[in-house]
């Protein structure tokens, strides 16, 4: 396949050029309407979660090509980090189907050594330091680099010897993505990781994430409702409301279709026609 230009300017290749076998099954690929295979790296099927009796996520179905960086948006308690944590594993299906790379995620070792996980407010052991962090993570994934998550914090500045709680909240986020990012996975899935940093510390973060993804090729599923970082970052959107996927696609395809001049005008003309509905 060849490069493509996202929207934030760098130009990427699809993950099988980077020489990364990957084994493309009927639940992991689509065909372009040139007849080529693209894989698929995360799909739902009428996916649900409930707690009690009320659904956290009801009848969800998506599907995330490989080699995106997709912003995940939608109103609070629209089901956003539900689905995240069960791409990630965190949670087991009460409805539907959730496969990463094809297969299952809860309780698959095999699937899981290939995402990273941010979750929301970026929990780290506040006692300590980055190198501490980076050392159990080195210790818990096989393929844990850490010469890349050293580099990371080097780059921006960040001490790695001082507790992460004494670290500002931007800098404990660079150091959960740099930590995320060194088990060099092919998904990275975001749960609203800059929602409390200030906007200069939040367009930092975006930029790293933008470079380590031009570097590393890596598919990224981004939450947030920030939706002027989103269109600045992201090169695919889903729109989630009401535990349901209401949009989904390519932004410049989803923008040309629906005529918006702006992805914040997109997401909610979409939201307004929900809750009228």
């Amino acid at each position: 396949m060849p490069p493509r230009r996202c929207r934030h300017g760098v130009t990427r290749r699809h993950r099988a050029d980077t020489g990364v076998s990957v084994e493309l099954t009927p639940a992991t690929a689509w065909t372009t309407t040139r007849g080529q295979a693209m894989e698929i790296v995360l799909e739902t099927d009428r996916l649900g979660k409930r707690y009690g009796r009320t659904w956290a996520l009801r009848d969800c179905s998506l599907r995330l090509p490989a080699g995106r960086v997709a912003a995940l948006v939608g109103p609070n308690g629209a089901g956003k980090s539900t689905l995240l944590h069960l791409a990630v594993g965190l949670l087991r299906p009460d409805a539907g189907t959730v496969r990463v790379f094809g297969q299952a995620p809860y309780d698959n070792t095999a699937v899981l050594s290939e995402v990273g996980f941010v979750a929301q407010d970026t929990p780290l052991y506040r006692d300590f330091t980055a190198d501490e962090l980076f050392t159990m993570g080195e210790r818990l994934n096989r393929r844990f680099d850490l010469t890349l998550a050293r580099r990371r914090l080097a780059q921006i500045g960040i001490p790695r010897d001082k507790p992460v709680g004494r670290l500002s909240g931007g800098q404990r986020a660079q150091v959960a993505l740099a930590l995320a990012m060194a088990k060099r996975p092919r998904l990275l899935l975001l749960d609203e990781p800059v929602a409390s940093i200030d906007p200069l510390a939040r367009r930092e973060f975006l930029d790293a994430l933008i470079g380590i993804v031009a570097e590393t090729g890596t598919t990224v599923l981004l939450s947030s409702h920030i939706l002027a970082d989103l269109e600045r970052t992201c090169d695919y959107l889903i729109v989630l409301d009401a535990s349901q996927v209401r949009l989904s696609g390519s932004v410049d395809a989803l923008l040309a279709e629906h005529r918006q001049v702006s992805v914040e005008d997109l997401v909610l003309r979409h939201l307004a026609k929900g809750a009228a509905a």
